[in-house]
């Protein structure tokens, strides 16, 4: 049995893998945003190994979001779910920042700097993240015009460029970015194409398979498959450089 946190995981597929998860015998710590959207639980929670409270798109918050996860014990793997997808303007959110970087990108990426390092880390990414300019200028998006669909597509390459670049500095830990379709969630529309069922099952089986293919770190992967990324999720001076902004904009270093 494996203990697992999932951020995000009071509805769509971050709910779905929590009870997928569940359901194999192992233990899920749940997160939400908030008292009312742990609310939304019902008998999940009573399922689960505990549950943290915290807005992501604050830096505050998301540094008490990982003392409440420390202070439950180690983790095995961390599923790096909880995202928005589209936001009318910039924000800006708690403390100045765009709010789909703050909650997409600097979130997971605080988490992981924070956060006892558990075996595995999945992140979700998207198959949008190739279109992405890759603007390490302008990670917070204070220069340029807002384009809303830019700026998810840049997050979404922001995760999985972490990934890769912590499966060079961690080679302790299995660190994967998922690509989960265009999911019919209440984030992906009743018009998408793919199935909750399918559209959690890679980030599922990365957390917790034994399957060695599934413990091949630094991989981008979509329906079991690994794909090749855009080229600057693969390039080490991209990584570096983006995990240098990070670490300025946030104050916080990787360990």
């Amino acid at each position: 049995m494996s203990r697992i946190f999932i951020t995000g995981s009071t509805e769509g597929l971050g709910r779905a893998a929590a009870e997928a998860l569940m359901d194999d015998g192992h233990e899920v710590i749940l997160h939400a945003r908030s008292p009312e959207r742990a609310a939304a639980l019902d008998g999940l929670g009573k399922r689960s190994g505990g549950l943290v409270m915290g807005d992501l798109s604050s830096a505050a918050e998301t540094r008490d979001v990982a003392d409440q996860v420390n202070a439950l014990g180690r983790m095995d793997a961390i599923i790096h779910n909880a995202g928005i997808y589209s936001t009318a303007d910039r924000g800006p959110a708690a403390e100045g920042h765009a709010t789909i970087f703050a909650v997409n990108s600097l979130a997971p990426y605080m988490l992981t700097a924070l956060i006892d390092r558990p075996s595995r880390l999945v992140y979700l990414s998207s198959s949008l993240h190739r279109g992405g300019e890759g603007s390490l200028d302008d990670l917070d998006w204070e220069k340029r015009e807002w384009d809303a669909g830019k700026a998810y597509a840049e997050t979404k390459l922001h995760v999985a460029a972490l990934a890769a670049a912590l499966s060079r500095r961690w080679p302790d830990v299995v660190c994967s970015a998922v690509d989960p379709g265009w999911v019919r969630t209440r984030m992906g529309g009743a018009s998408a194409p793919v199935d909750i069922d399918t559209g959690r099952r890679t980030q599922v089986w990365l957390a917790a398979s034994n399957d060695p293919a599934a413990l091949v770190s630094g991989r981008y992967w979509h329906d079991l498959q690994m794909e090749e990324p855009a080229g600057e999720v693969t390039d080490t001076g991209f990584q570096d450089r983006l995990l240098q902004r990070l670490e300025e904009i946030t104050g916080i270093g990787l360990p």
